[in-house]
Order: C-alpha cells, then sequence, then structure tokens
C-alpha cells in the first residue's frame, strides 16, 4: 500500500503517469487512453475500462513522428504521436481518438492504422453546439459505447452509467473545491501543485482520484505557508500545460497562477453532467455544449461587444472571483483552435482593464529559458 498522500502522492503519480496504469493492468484492469476533453470518461468507467488521458512529453525530442505529421503541426500531438510510437502507450486495451482538432484527428486515424489497440475508435466531435449536432453526438457516443462493449468482458447497463456519472460529478465538484481555495491572497495551492494534481487524477480511477482530491483539500485548507504572495495574481487561458517546468517558471518570476481555463485545468471539470432520464442526453450536452473550448463554434450574438460577452463572460467572472490581475495566453506553436482566438480574448480582457501576455512556445523544456525575461517584465508591469 502506498504510504504517501495528498500533495506528495500526486506529485509522485505526476512524475510517472502511466504507472499505475501499468499496475493495474497487471491485476487484470482493462485500460482506455483517451484525447483532450470530449471521449466521455463515463461510458468507459460503466463498461469496466480505467480512464486515463494519453499526454506527450515536453522532455522528449521529437524523432518518431515527424516520419507521419509535418513539423507545421502542433507540437502536443505530435509529441503524443512520437511517445506512443516509442512504446510509452503499448499497456492500451482500448484507445480512444476525437476530433477535438485537426491533430487530434490525424493523430487518431494514423495511431489507428499504425499502433493498432486492441480496440480502436475515433469520436467524431461536431463543431457546433446546435441542437442537430448534439442529436448527432448522441449517436457517436452510443457508437462508442458499443465498440467499447465488444471488447471490455461487461454488459452495458444504464444504470453502471448513471452511477458513474455520479462518480464523476463528485470527482468535479472536489476539483473546484480546490481550486476555490486559491481566491484568497495569497493562493494555498501553487500552479505547480494544482497541475501535478489534474494530470493525476486523469491517469488513476476515480475512486482514487477522488480520494486523492480529498486528502490535498484537507492538506492544503490546514497549511500554515502555501505559495506566498507574489505581485501577480495570473489566470493562464490557451493550449493545454501539463509541465511543471512550465509553471515553475512563471512562478519563478514572481507570478502566482491562482486560476485557468486549459484542458489540463477547470475546461475539463468545471461543469457536470446532468442526470437525465436518458444519461446519452445529459453526456451530449455537456461534452458538446458545455465545455466550452475555441473549437466549438457558437452563435454570434448581436454586436461584436455583445458576442465577445456571450463568448467570454465566464473568463470575466473567473478574474473577478479569483482576483486575477493578469492574463497569461498559453499557445503551442501551431495549435490553430488557439491562435485564432487570440484577438479576440485579448481585447475582450483589455477591455475590462485585464492586462495580457501573448506567447506561443514550442512545447520543450529546452525552448522554455528565453521565455524567463518576457515573464519577468509582465511581473513587473502588473505588480
Amino acid at each position: 500500500m502506498n504510504e504517501l498522500k495528498g500533495l506528495a502522492r500526486a506529485a509522485q503519480i505526476y512524475l510517472d503517469p502511466q504507472q499505475r496504469a501499468r499496475e493495474l493492468k497487471a491485476e487484470g484492469k482493462k485500460i482506455a487512453g483517451y484525447l483532450c476533453c470530449y471521449p466521455p470518461v463515463e461510458i468507459m468507467t460503466a463498461l469496466g475500462y480505467v480512464p486515463i488521458r494519453i499526454l506527450g512529453d515536453m522532455n522528449e525530442p521529437i524523432t518518431e513522428a515527424d516520419a507521419y505529421l509535418p513539423t507545421v503541426m502542433c507540437a502536443f500531438y505530435r509529441s503524443i504521436l512520437d511517445v506512443a510510437m516509442k512504446g510509452r502507450y503499448d499497456f492500451l486495451d482500448a484507445f480512444i481518438g476525437a476530433h477535438a482538432c485537426d491533430g487530434a484527428e490525424r493523430v487518431s486515424y494514423i495511431w489507428r492504422s499504425y499502433l493498432k489497440s486492441p480496440c480502436s475508435f475515433y469520436l467524431d466531435v461536431p463543431h457546433s453546439n446546435h441542437a442537430a449536432a448534439i442529436d448527432f453526438f448522441k449517436v457517436q457516443l452510443n457508437y462508442l459505447k458499443d465498440e467499447l462493449e465488444k471488447t471490455s468482458g461487461c454488459n452495458f447497463s444504464q444504470e453502471a452509467l448513471r452511477e458513474a456519472v455520479k462518480l464523476y460529478n463528485k470527482q468535479r465538484s472536489l476539483v473546484r473545491s480546490l481550486y476555490k481555495l486559491n481566491r484568497q491572497d495569497p493562493p494555498l495551492v501553487s500552479g505547480s501543485e494544482m497541475l501535478q494534481v489534474m494530470v493525476s487524477i486523469m491517469c488513476i480511477p476515480a475512486e482514487e482520484g477522488n480520494s486523492l482530491l480529498e486528502e490535498v483539500i484537507e492538506e492544503v485548507s490546514n497549511r500554515s505557508a502555501g505559495p506566498g504572495q507574489k505581485k501577480g495574481r495570473i489566470l493562464i487561458w490557451g493550449s493545454l500545460i501539463d509541465n511543471i517546468a512550465m509553471t515553475k517558471l512563471i512562478e519563478d518570476c514572481g507570478l502566482n497562477i491562482v486560476i485557468d481555463d486549459t484542458a489540463i485545468g477547470t475546461r475539463s471539470f468545471w461543469v457536470d453532467v446532468d442526470e437525465t432520464s436518458d444519461p446519452f442526453e445529459g453526456l451530449a450536452v455537456r461534452y458538446l455544449d458545455k465545455i466550452v473550448c475555441p473549437r466549438t463554434f457558437r452563435d454570434t450574438k448581436g454586436t461584436r461587444s455583445e458576442d465577445l460577452d456571450n463568448r467570454f463572460k465566464y473568463l470575466k467572472i473567473m478574474a473577478k472571483e479569483w482576483n486575477v490581475n493578469g492574463v497569461y495566453f498559453n499557445i503551442i506553436r501551431n495549435c490553430d483552435i488557439h491562435g485564432y482566438e487570440i484577438p479576440e480574448v485579448r481585447d475582450y480582457f483589455e477591455d475590462i482593464g485585464i492586462p495580457v501576455l501573448v506567447i506561443e512556445q514550442d512545447y520543450s523544456t529546452t525552448a522554455l529559458e528565453p521565455l524567463r525575461t518576457r515573464f519577468q517584465a509582465f511581473a513587473e508591469n502588473i505588480g
């Protein structure tokens, strides 16, 4: 039995995110790896799979993936394919790709063709939240259920899916409670600690993740010293961050990361699944409509100012509730969906008086150090 608890346990899991999955695999559990926020973990869990989030590796030079993907494509998804080609995910019983973006789509098809997991499914995710798109997505979720049922060794039941919905809604509630501890100044949890927790709970069974979250919440609620007061209280928006080398660099420059809107963070946990009579309806609405990401187009509302407020008001609420005095836009190079959104989001924040720093980075720890002076200057400007 592992004796580490709370933040120490999260740090341990973060260092080797696939280790627990390999242990469970050795015990006879089936492991399902998935891309991005859109494949519902509830369906995997209801069919006896342990879902784990597939990540890249900022410390690993991309070599193998260059034979399959152009270098002008998103570095994160190139890294995912690269580490998979090198055997990092050879233990998966099921791979679930998704059309989160063009990069995710390409990797999904290449994975199916060359890595050949025992079960491989591509989830077609519409790019709008219209009623017809939600109906289409609901059908796709049923296809996912059918495909996983063939290889899971379990018979699907509505009751098991409803229980999985409750389990993950509890996890989302715990994540929100943890983030709320950073509303005070100084915050109780550093951005690096938060990232380790988020990566960890995406790579272990939900029950273990919930226990870990409860331990972390108790630990940090009673700690006497947290990250300490710094010049900036920032919100991070944009491409995901999955390596604490990035968050530590930001923090070392005098900035506290108190809240985020990224896919390894609030975006994956901020909204619940409604417990509907047909659980697939609740799942389709939650994953396609309630998750707010630039990859999903929403109808334009009124004037440009009204449209921006309709699209980004949730960010203004976050900035106010977490007392943010600066926003960092993290863009992984060639991440088109976030890159195209920058002018609109930047204008929105600047109109409400919050300064913005935009950096396009290469998803490589060796390329981080030159960014230090930019974060230092930003901290001085807002401090």
